[in-house]
């Protein structure tokens, strides 16, 4: 298992479609920092999301990273799906998009979680990982 956090560098959202009544869809571009286990500087991201209030809803997302894990370079991409809530807390859980990996991190499986705060930028992260 490796930590770190993650910085929200940038977010770009666009509501899709009707947005005047709930639920509603939108869609977020995301540029994202790593730092500890996982150290990356420009983590593109892409995030659907649904918002069932103006402060509630469950969103799914893709990472491609490009940097290290522990020391190991490579790349490799990250499925995502979580949640907000009326309290302002951010919940979601990952996991690397099978056969993904790239050079040093070839044959990387694994999965991980991050808890947020509404406001907040950076986010501790851990991740649960092997190399084949």
């Amino acid at each position: 298992m490796t930590t770190g956090s993650f910085t929200v560098v940038r977010w770009d959202e666009s509501v899709i479609g009707d947005g005047e009544q709930h639920p509603k869809l939108a869609r977020a571009a995301i540029t994202n920092k790593f730092t500890g286990g996982i150290e990356a500087a420009e983590v593109a991201c892409e995030y659907t999301l649904v918002y069932r209030t103006e402060l509630t809803g469950s969103f799914t997302g893709m990472q491609l990273i490009r940097g290290t894990l522990d020391g190991r370079e490579g790349r490799f991409a990250i499925e995502e799906r979580g949640h907000f809530g009326g309290d302002g807390s951010i919940h979601s859980t990952f996991e690397v998009v099978p056969d993904s990996g790239t050079g040093e991190l070839s044959g990387l499986r694994g999965t991980g979680r991050y808890t947020a705060t509404s406001g907040e930028l950076t986010v501790p992260y851990e991740f649960d990982y092997a190399l084949d």
